[in-house]
């Protein structure tokens, strides 16, 4: 039985030519954004965490609660004082909690972007 299809032996537009070309960018755009992802989850997730132990009136003494205060006072300097409240624990909360989800979106629409490519 012979092959009567003249097209079927000739690679097609859609395919790549290089050798595995765009699996080797996908598989890089991946990565990145899975790094910029964690990136983001991470300062997000320290963001919460300062809320939540001011909230819970966590010990400022303690060393891990002061590198968490410190982490996050650095993530969300541009932040601070965007709101001025009467209540310290919505101060915090607003101030804190507006980096975490900005700092959220930015990094998630960039890693959509990333993956897309």
């Amino acid at each position: 039985m012979s092959n009567i299809d003249p097209v079927s032996p000739y690679q097609h537009y859609n395919q790549p030519s290089g050798p595995d070309r765009p699996v080797r960018h996908q598989a890089a755009a991946r990565r990145t954004a899975l790094t910029v992802c964690t990136i983001a989850d991470i300062a997000a997730g320290l963001l919460g965490l300062w809320i939540l132990l001011f909230l819970l009136d966590a010990n400022r003494a303690n060393v891990f609660v002061e590198f968490v205060r410190g982490t996050a006072g650095w993530l969300a300097w541009w932040s601070q004082d965007i709101f001025t409240m009467d209540t310290e624990g919505l101060r915090v909360v607003l101030n804190y909690g507006l980096p975490a989800v900005i700092y959220l979106l930015i990094g998630h629409g960039i890693a959509a972007r990333l993956n897309r490519a």
